[in-house]
Formats: structure tokens, sequence, C-alpha cells
């Protein structure tokens, strides 16, 4: 059965990369013991190729903030599922969220599920 790609853009405050870091590497683990392969995050740091339309217009990104592309893999779209499900349950989520300062927005992310396309040697 094919893996499945949960991913995702969205702007983070320059200023909050530290809380976001570490924050992140917490939500990381938790979505891997719920049974997520792998969990990535990658700031923006070359976010502009003529004739194309970047990152940076697309969530309508200040100079002030720093652009986070990130992904997600699973065994399939159902375990996504299941993790994501999980993972909403779990309360550490919740208490993370209430805690942290990292001016996360979730109505300025970008996000969708993709099913592989091109093959890579990772891919099953």
């Amino acid at each position: 059965m094919p893996q499945y790609i949960d991913g995702f853009v969205h702007p983070i405050p320059r200023d909050r990369l530290d809380e976001y870091k570490s924050l992140v590497a917490t939500v990381a683990e938790i979505w891997k013991e719920h049974g997520a392969l792998d969990y990535w995050e990658c700031v923006g740091d070359d976010l502009a190729l003529e004739g194309t339309r970047s990152f940076i217009e697309f969530v309508a990104a200040t100079k002030d903030e720093a652009i986070l592309f990130g992904w997600v893999v699973f065994d399939s779209r159902e375990a996504r599922d299941l993790v994501n499900q999980k993972v909403a349950a779990d309360p550490r989520m919740e208490e993370l969220m209430a805690v942290s300062n990292t001016g996360f927005d979730a109505q300025r992310m970008t996000y969708g599920g993709f099913q592989p396309f091109v093959p890579s040697s990772n891919v099953k």
C-alpha cells in the first residue's frame, strides 16, 4: 500500500522561531507516537523564483515573518486519518497550544493530503 503525505505551509513571526521550533519538536514526537512515519518542518530560505507565485505571497507573509514548509508521512490515507484523530484527541496538544506563544495562526496555513505521484527510493 502506498504511503500518504500531509503537507502544509504557514508563516511564523521571525522573533518567535525559537519558541516555535521547541513546540514543533514536541509536536513531531506526538505525531510519531500515534503512528506517523516521519514529520518535517523547514524554514524558508530561498523563496522567490521569477515567473512563479511565492509562498510569501500565498500566505500573505510580512517581512517580519518566516515561511515554514512541512510534511508528515503516513503508511496510508487510512493511517493518516486515524493518526490525526488520535493527535487531535491527545490532551498534550491542547496543553501545548495553550501555553505556546509562537504566533501560529491556523487560518493562514495552507494544507492538503497527497498521494505519492513520482516514486522515490523512500516510497514503498
